[in-house]
Formats: structure tokens, sequence, C-alpha cells
């Protein structure tokens, strides 16, 4: 690796707040109102979804959104809606990584996206149990599945209490917190 390179490193390691010129993937830390959960991004398997997200919770992007769809045993769905259902701007779609050998399995947090495979902003969700079989990559379009980057390396309970809560049908939404569970924030450790 050239000096150059190094230094390149050095200064992008302390950017996005790794706080290390080592290869240590970045960590965050989603406070919600529930609790808090620590996960690890998978830099060098998805750098545009970890760039994409890093950059929407350094510009407090998630602060005050909800987890707006929660199916226990399944998943728990946020970053995009405000407590009364509006759903926030955000920026173009990224390309979707979810060939990037990383399964969708319990604790891990991926792209949310519509139907379209490059049609992911800014929401995710995070896995409540493994869902490898039927949300990973298995070949091109409909198939092409759902973008890891990370995963909850503490937390956990958290993700099992949000999972938990009681839901109901909203502004045209299913399983939607009866009780509204919020992103307090999404902070670069």
């Amino acid at each position: 690796m050239s000096f150059r390179a190094i230094i390149v490193a050095f200064v992008t390691s302390i950017t996005l707040g790794t706080g290390s010129a080592t290869a240590q993937n970045p960590v965050v830390v989603m406070d919600t109102s529930m609790g808090s959960m620590t996960i690890e991004l998978f830099q060098a398997e998805a750098p545009i979804t970890v760039n994409n997200f890093l950059q929407y919770a350094h510009d407090g992007f998630y602060e005050g959104t909800i987890f707006h769809r929660v199916i226990q045993g399944f998943m728990i769905q946020g970053g995009g809606f405000t407590a009364s259902m509006s759903q926030k701007p955000t920026r173009d779609p990224i390309k979707n990584e979810a060939d990037n050998g990383v399964s969708n399995e319990r604790g891990t947090i991926a792209m949310a996206r519509t139907g379209v495979v490059d049609s992911a902003t800014a929401q995710f969700f995070i896995n409540h149990q493994n869902n490898a079989g039927s949300l990973d990559h298995t070949g091109p379009g409909p198939a092409f599945g759902y973008a890891v980057f990370g995963r909850v390396t503490e937390g956990l309970d958290v993700l099992d209490a949000i999972a938990g809560v009681s839901t109901t049908p909203k502004e045209g939404h299913r399983d939607v917190p009866v009780d509204t569970v919020t992103i307090n924030s999404v902070t670069v450790q």
C-alpha cells in the first residue's frame, strides 16, 4: 500500500468515526424509545450501503423516525417515517449489494426496498429471526434479495422487545406499533 493510500485510509476512518486507521468496521449505536442496540457495519461487504447509512446517520436523518413495520418472528423496519406516518424525503436510491454473500440471519440489518432491485434509500430492517431462505440473493430480478450491511452486536433484547409490541393498521400501513417506537438517534462510535 502506498503512503498516499495509507493517509487516505486513515482520514477515511476518522471521517467515518471508526476511531482507528485499521480496517475495523464502523459501529453505530441506535438509541430507541425501548433501549439501545449497538450495530457493527460491514464496510468491506457492503461499502455503498454502509456509506449511505452512515451519511444518513451523520445528517441526523434518523432522529425522530419510527419503527413503522413490526412483525414478530420476521423483522422490524424503520428509518423512513415520522410518528405521524409522514415519509421523510430521501436522497437518490443506491445500488443493491445483496449479492455480497452475507445472509439475512437473526440480528442482521439490511436495506428495505420496493420491488425494484436498486430502490433502497434510508429505510432498513433488522431481522428478528433467520430469514436467509426468503430474503437472501438467489438470482436476478425479484430473487435479487435484500442487502445485509451489518449486525446487532449488543441489544438483541431490545430487538426482541420491539418485535413483541402490539401492532395495528394505520394510515394505509399494516403492522404499525400501537405505541410508537421512536428512533431517538443513530450515533457513529
